[in-house]
C-alpha cells in the first residue's frame, strides 16, 4: 500500500517543519491549520494549505498529527471530521504530539475499529530537526502500522524507533522530558554556583562536556541557547510543564514514588511568573536570573 498523500494537522512551529521535509522529499502534502497566517510559509514551502479538515481526513494516505493536547488530537480526528466515517483504504495517523498513554490507546481502540490506525509517535530534536528531516521519532503502535508508515516515518527523521505497542511511545517520551526538565533545574544551579566561586560558566561547561556530568542539555542546549543569551529554542516552558505534569500524573497512576522529579515539577511550577508558559524553557537553565529557583 503506498503512502503519497500526506495530511499534516497543526502547522505551528513543528508542524509546519515537518510538512515542509515531506514536500521537500516528494510526497504531496496538504496542511491544515485554523489559523489563516500560516498559509504563506505553508505555500511557500510547496505545501497545499487548508482550512478544512475534510480536505485531509477524505483523501489522505496518512496523516501526520503536531498538536498541543491529546484532546485536540482525539477532536480533530473523531468529532470535527469524518475520518471514523472512511472506507476506501486503511489510513495510519502519526501522531508526534506528547500525549498521555490513556488517551492514546483508547484513540487507538477507536480507529482500529474503524479499519484505520494511530501511532503515537512523539519527537525529541526540536523545529530545526522538524525543518531538517533529522528528529528522533519514539514510537508506539502495532509492528504492521509502524511498517506501514516507515516511509513517512523515515523522511521525517534520522531514528525512527519502535518502542512498543500503542501508548509505549508516549511513555518513553514522558520519561524523556521528566529527565530534560530535571537537568534544565540542575545545570542553571550547577552553573550559579560556579560563577559564584569564581568559575565562569563557559569554563564550567567546557569541563563538564568533558566529564561524567554531560548530557544533551550540557552539550546542546547550554551552548546554543542559554550561553549566548538567546532562548530561542522553540519549545516553551508551557509545553513542558505540560509534559512534566502529564509524567507525574503516569507515576501516580502507576504507583511510582518519584521525590526529585516531583520536585522538579514543583520548581517548574513555581516559576511560572518568572518563566510564564510563553518563554522558551530553556530559561530554566538561565543562570543569571536574580529570581532563579
Amino acid at each position: 500500500m503506498r503512502m503519497e498523500q500526506i495530511g499534516v494537522i497543526g502547522l505551528g512551529n513543528m508542524g509546519l517543519g515537518m510538512a515542509a521535509t515531506l514536500a521537500a522529499k516528494g510526497f504531496t502534502v496538504t496542511g491544515f491549520d485554523i489559523n489563516e497566517t500560516r498559509r504563506a510559509p505553508a505555500e511557500a514551502a510547496g505545501i497545499r494549505f487548508t482550512t478544512t479538515l475534510a480536505d485531509i481526513l477524505s483523501s489522505a494516505d496518512a496523516i501526520v498529527c503536531s498538536l498541543p493536547l491529546a484532546r485536540d488530537v482525539e477532536q480533530v480526528l473523531t468529532t470535527d471530521g469524518d475520518l471514523l466515517e472512511r472506507r476506501d483504504r486503511k489510513v495510519v495517523v502519526i501522531d508526534t504530539s506528547t500525549s498521555d498513554p490513556a488517551t492514546t490507546r483508547r484513540l487507538a481502540a477507536r480507529l482500529g475499529a474503524a479499519g484505520h490506525a494511530l501511532l503515537d509517535a512523539p519527537v525529541s530534536g526540536g523545529p530545526s530537526g522538524a525543518a531538517q528531516g533529522t528528529l528522533t521519532m519514539m514510537v508506539g503502535g502495532a509492528a504492521e502500522d509502524f511498517a506501514l508508515a516507515e516511509p513517512v516515518l523515515s523522511a521525517l527523521s534520522a531514528k525512527a524507533i519502535h518502542v512498543g505497542p500503542s501508548g509505549a511511545g508516549n511513555v518513553a517520551k514522558l520519561v524523556n522530558n521528566m529527565l530534560v526538565a530535571a537537568h534544565l533545574v540542575a545545570m542553571g544551579e550547577a552553573m550559579r554556583l560556579s560563577e559564584a566561586a569564581g568559575l565562569s560558566a563557559q569554563e564550567a561547561i567546557a569541563v563538564v562536556n568533558t566529564a561524567s556530568g554531560r548530557s544533551a542539555v550540557s552539550e546542546v542546549m547550554v551552548p546554543r541557547w542559554v550561553l549566548p543569551n538567546t532562548f530561542d529554542s522553540g519549545f516553551s516552558a508551557g509545553l513542558m510543564r505540560k509534559d512534566v505534569r502529564l509524567a507525574l500524573e503516569l507515576a501516580a497512576e502507576t504507583g511510582v514514588s518519584l521525590p526529585l522529579c516531583a520536585h522538579a515539577g514543583e520548581i517548574w511550577g513555581a516559576t511560572r511568573t518568572s518563566i510564564p508558559d510563553t518563554a522558551d524553557f530553556t530559561r530554566m537553565a538561565d543562570y543569571r536570573a536574580k529570581d532563579a529557583a
